[in-house]
């Protein structure tokens, strides 16, 4: 039987104080991450303020990146890879005429050049940046080799291979910034996921001939989530419980983009053991499956040739438990 109570070992001594008590929570939070953080510390401390059970992201962002953090909760996270998957939007800033180790203004500085650059010659190069483009992943990312990230590498002075990936840029504005001390280009940039905005900024700077690296980075939307709808940690900490847990989107918020399929309570049951249902449905690569009578949500599914085709499921539990909440 668990303890209810752990002894705190910090600076004030070993008083016992009450052992947060977690609890099932199903549900997506948009955090507007703030700088400095990792993505996982804002997780765990985001979990530490609900006291859910199970937590998880939707990828990374840089510890220098601000923005849109998808959180998700109990049933959602066997969702998450929808956004993983998601198109996602950046704003940027990035310096021209300096480029550092890590592309970004933590790095130690490698290169310096003169800046003679002009709003034309940006546009010029813009076009090389649009569409299907390879991209060398950085050393300095969480991408692994034989099971560790290259940042451990680049940390301990060793460049390893790396080969490069090919990204979809859907959307480029390139905005000059001449007038500032330092001349610096301002990024907008809609990008396939597995895009790195570092990498990008400093492609663009070798293609000026004087090099980048970025100074501002900010997700303003992923997978049709947008900044505006997030809250801040320091928002989040000022909030009640009740208000914490009013925070939460359902967890099809994220199946954006899913056909609706609603299935009779007896249906319902078949389904969710993991058997195939026939109907009068098209062939559809998306479903969201729900349950009447109270309308639930199920889980996903796909349809080919009048067969709905279980994907991923919620327990019962995790159903009743959502219901329960709602």
């Amino acid at each position: 039987m668990k303890r209810d109570m752990e002894i705190d070992r910090g600076r004030t001594g070993s008083l016992p104080k009450p052992r947060v008590v977690r609890r099932p929570v199903h549900g997506i939070l948009l955090l507007d991450k703030p700088l400095g953080w990792s993505s996982n510390d804002a997780l765990q401390k985001a979990k530490w303020l609900l006291r859910a059970e199970k937590a998880g992201h939707t990828g990374t962002l840089d510890p220098l990146a601000t923005g849109v953090l998808p959180l998700c909760f109990g049933a959602a996270t066997k969702f998450s890879q929808l956004q993983l998957d998601a198109d996602k939007t950046y704003e940027a800033i990035a310096v021209l005429g300096v480029t550092t180790d890590t592309g970004d203004a933590e790095g130690e500085v490698v290169q310096q050049r003169p800046v003679r650059v002009t709003q034309a010659d940006v546009d010029r190069v813009r076009g090389g940046f649009l569409g299907p483009i390879l991209q060398m992943p950085p050393m300095y990312s969480a991408l692994k080799k034989d099971g560790k990230p290259l940042y451990e590498y680049a940390r301990a002075g060793i460049e390893v291979e790396r080969q490069k990936r090919e990204v979809t840029i859907r959307a480029l504005t390139l905005t000059l910034k001449a007038d500032d001390a330092e001349p610096a280009i301002r990024i907008l940039v809609t990008c396939s996921k597995g895009t790195y905005i570092r990498t990008l900024a400093q492609d663009i700077g070798e293609a000026l001939g004087c090099g980048a690296h970025v100074t501002y980075l900010r997700r303003i939307a992923t997978g049709g989530f947008d900044v505006a709808q997030c809250v801040r940690l320091e928002q989040l900490e000022s909030m009640t419980e009740p208000g914490r847990l009013a925070c939460l989107l359902p967890v099809d918020s994220l199946l954006d983009g899913h056909t609706a399929v609603t299935l009779a309570p007896d249906e319902a049951g078949r389904f969710l053991s993991g058997l195939r249902r026939r109907g009068n449905w098209p062939d559809a690569a998306r479903i969201a499956v729900y349950g009447g009578q109270p309308r639930a949500l199920l889980g996903t599914a796909h349809i080919r040739g009048g067969e709905l085709i279980p994907g991923r499921l919620l327990s019962p539990i995790e159903i009743g438990q959502s219901l329960a909440a709602s």
